[in-house]
């Protein structure tokens, strides 16, 4: 039975419905609705050079898919014939013609439908008279609709396409008449984008069919791709007809290729002929996306013997479901006016019989036909309803209806003439009879917002090679935390470079595209992934440095103290007073303090040590300047006083002294005040010094200030040399101007050493020089002017005598 119904060629359609030259369907009514469809899938010239068929094609390759698509408006006419609701008393015909996938063909056969011309028609019934069709079902595919629609435009005959998804074909000012039940590839493409996106699918390949569907539908995802970030390792066309060696190029690219997901924009027909290619050179382990066109087609399914496909995911019309369309479609009967085989009784029963014909796996573009012929109708039951005003174009009111199918399927038509965009997500996963089954693992509306359109189902997913693991399909692996993507020029902006950032840079996402600057008070870690708090540094008492030094002015401090004590002790010997011992124990005091100032400048800076230390060295220092001073003066005054009618000492005597060091250390004072009047120092964080750390440290506030500090210092320590100098020759066995000479020779090359060093110095160094310089200074002072006498007094005693001092001994 099967044999006779289902004889593999194409002789045993066409004596079922008509003429082997142009296979048709017809059948009369008051409203005669045309249908174009390919019960053929290829055809060819006939060799006779003249023939009165207006087509003169050869059919071959029968499609009983497409038969099955014109069962399905013959089903929906039949139904609405019989309905009391819709198009009440109003019977509708058909004329359905098989193309034979010509596009030429298509064309002359819509331009005899337009001009109710009968084209070499076989009717079930006999055909009395010429009807206009009112609207046309069909084609299948985007490149005939195209023709179609720009021929049939300018007449305003709606076309109504249940699988041609070119979105080329919702510009309305080109194909004004185009309408389908199809989403547009506009939304399909757009959708496998973000499917490809959502599992970082980042480096893919790309085959299409070359012609409009694969080429306007990879243009789409091409553009959506490169806005998600997706790159295109290689993007190649083919045709079914096109030579074995351009095929096999395709395969060496795709042997050549480093990404492991491939795009398939194909038609059915094309995968047919591309999967054996692909299991005549093994190439496994690829994983495959495809379009709604082949991804849900069960004969696809079944040409993949070698599982080259298995794990493929895509998108998939809704499934859908007709009642009555199946047992319809099983009841197909032998015509009996035509020649029956022999062999055939015409009573034969499909139900059970496994073949192309009975394979429902289409239904949802089956359903697509239904709900495109009962459009029309539903347009035609509207324009009959209207009164005399009522516009009768039957393409606006398909444009305006709105209506629900039995099965509750809401239909209607946007601006476009496109439906709703609503697709399910099919993953192909073997089961154990060893077919594949079409498991829905998710679904894409493209009339959510954007965030909800692609909602994947909590399922499994079978992968390429049966894998459970998500297939990974990079260019170049993720840039971790710590670096940035580097685009090089023409190199696809997938196959970045991985930067280490810089210093002081971080960035702690992977991909990140910039290494931010951390804030001043951080610094970037080893990893370049995280900005930590820079170390504070600053001259502390717990490091050797600070430690030394610390010790240096303590001992200083106790040096003093020892030999005031010496001095203290030996106060009424000749060399005590001869040496003034008033200013003597006031320039130790002054010592003292100059030691200890300099501990100011360890530690943590603060506000008050800020203003402290500079003012304190300030200070200390030009009374113990002006203490030697007053020494120098007089020793000075002393011997201009041995010369006769000379009274200086009675001008410089032990009170105008003591206001000479009052009123010089007064000037300082001021200076003082005035500075932490106007801008004091301050505590500071330096940035500057150092990249990764923090230099705590007291900044001068005024300039001006602490160089009028150190300037009026370096006056008093000019003249106290000068004078000191002026008085080393002057006769005494004990002259201390020599002594305050060396010193202030001392103090000076001391300080005028600091100033370069001090300004070359970074961060904490250049505190530890100004103590150097202070704890220096005032050691040459002590020693210079100190030590000697101390000397006398404890270890030559008898040199400390006033015969001695006068140089008579």
């Amino acid at each position: 039975m099967q044999r006779c119904v289902f004889k593999e060629n194409e002789d045993s359609l066409c004596r079922q419905i008509g003429n082997p030259e142009i296979p048709q369907l017809s059948k009369n009514g008051d409203i005669v609705l045309g249908g174009i469809f390919y019960f053929h899938s290829s055809w060819k010239n006939r060799q006779e050079t003249y023939t009165q068929n207006p087509l003169p094609l050869e059919c071959m390759s029968l499609s009983f898919r497409d038969f099955q698509f014109a069962q399905a408006m013959r089903f929906a006419i039949e139904e609405i014939n019989n309905s009391t609701d819709l198009l009440p008393g109003i019977s509708l015909g058909y004329n359905i013609y098989d193309t034979c996938r010509s596009i030429a063909r298509s064309i002359k056969v819509a331009l005899a439908l337009n001009n109710a011309d009968n084209v070499s028609s076989t009717s079930e019934e006999p055909c009395n008279r010429p009807v206009k069709v009112q609207a046309i079902v069909g084609e299948g595919s985007s490149s005939p609709c195209t023709a179609i629609a720009t021929v049939i435009g300018p007449f305003q005959i709606p076309l109504i396409s249940h699988f041609a998804t070119c979105a080329c074909l919702s510009d309305k000012g080109k194909y004004p008449s185009f309408l389908r039940t199809i989403p547009s590839d506009y939304y399909q493409s757009r959708a496998l984008a973000q499917l490809v996106k959502h599992f970082k699918w980042t480096w893919v390949g790309a085959i299409r069919t070359n012609d409009d569907y694969g080429n306007n539908g990879m243009a789409t995802f091409t553009e959506t791709a490169q806005q998600l970030g997706i790159c295109l390792e290689y993007s190649v066309s083919f045709f079914r007809t096109d030579s074995t060696e351009k095929l096999q190029k395709i395969i060496d690219i795709i042997k050549a290729s480093t990404s492991k997901v491939i795009v398939a924009f194909l038609s059915p027909r094309d995968m047919e002929v591309l999967i054996p290619a692909l299991s005549n050179h093994n190439l496994t382990g690829y994983q495959w996306v495809g379009s709604e066109s082949w991804i849900f087609d069960s004969q696809i399914a079944a040409v993949d013997k070698n599982h080259i496909l298995d794990g493929a995911i895509g998108l998939s019309i809704p499934k859908a479901h007709v009642s009555g369309l199946k047992e319809f479609m099983l009841d197909f009967k032998q015509s009996q006016s035509e020649k029956i085989q022999t062999e055939c009784t015409g009573h034969e029963d499909l139900t059970g019989v496994e073949h192309s014909f009975t394979d429902m796996s289409l239904m949802p573009i089956i359903n697509n036909v239904y709900k495109g012929v009962y459009a029309v109708a539903h347009a035609l039951h509207s324009i009959l309803k209207c009164n005399k005003t009522c516009n009768n174009s039957i393409l606006q009111h398909i444009r305006q209806i709105r209506f629900k199918t039995k099965e509750g399927e809401e239909v209607y038509f946007n601006e476009n003439g496109d439906p709703a965009a609503k697709y399910e997500i099919i993953n192909w996963q073997p089961e154990e009879n060893g077919i594949i089954g079409f498991a829905t693992v998710g679904v894409y509306d493209a009339s959510l917002p954007a965030d909800r359109q692609l909602n994947l189902l909590n399922k499994t997913f079978i992968w390429a090679q049966n894998s459970i693991e998500v297939p990974v399909s990079v260019c170049r692996e993720k840039c971790p935390p710590g670096t940035r993507k580097v685009l090089q020029k023409g190199i696809p902006v997938c196959c970045y470079d991985c930067i280490t950032c810089g210093e002081g840079e971080m960035s702690n996402i992977t991909d990140s595209v910039t290494c931010l600057r951390c804030p001043p008070e951080s610094w970037s870690n080893k990893r370049r992934d995280a900005c930590v708090t820079k170390e504070a540094e600053f001259l502390s008492y717990e490091e050797i440095m600070g430690i030394l030094l610390t010790t240096a002015s303590l001992f200083g401090t106790c040096l003093t103290a020892a030999v005031a004590l010496i001095f203290f002790r030996y106060r009424k010997t000749p060399l005590v007073r001869a040496n003034n011992s008033e200013l003597s124990f006031l320039l130790l005091f002054s010592l003292t303090l100059c030691f200890l100032c300099s501990l100011t400048f360890i530690g943590r800076p603060s506000e008050w040590s800020c203003m402290l230390r500079h003012t304190a060295f300030g200070i200390t220092f030009v009374l113990c300047i002006s203490c030697v001073l007053g020494k120098t003066m007089v020793v000075l005054m002393a011997f201009k006083a041995t010369l006769p009618g000379n009274n200086m000492m009675k001008l410089f005597g032990p009170t105008q002294m003591r206001l000479s060091v009052l009123g010089l250390t007064f000037i300082q004072v001021i200076i003082c005040v005035i500075w932490l009047t106007i801008s004091p120092p301050f505590p500071s964080k330096n940035f500057k010094e150092f990249k990764d750390k923090i230099i705590l440290e007291c900044a001068l506030g005024s300039a001006v200030g602490f160089w009028s500090v150190l300037g009026y210092i370096g006056l008093l320590a000019l003249l106290c040399f000068i004078f000191a100098f002026l008085a080393r020759k002057l006769p005494d066995n004990f002259n201390e101007a020599k002594f305050i000479t060396f010193s202030m020779l001392i103090f000076c090359a001391v300080w005028l050493t600091f100033i370069p060093a001090y300004v070359s110095s970074p961060g904490k160094f250049s505190v530890a020089v100004e103590i150097f310089a202070i704890l220096a200074s005032s050691f040459g002072l002590l020693i210079c002017i100190f030590i000697p006498k101390c000397y006398i007094m404890l270890m030559k005693p008898e040199k400390n005598t006033k015969k001695n001092m006068m140089g008579k001994g």
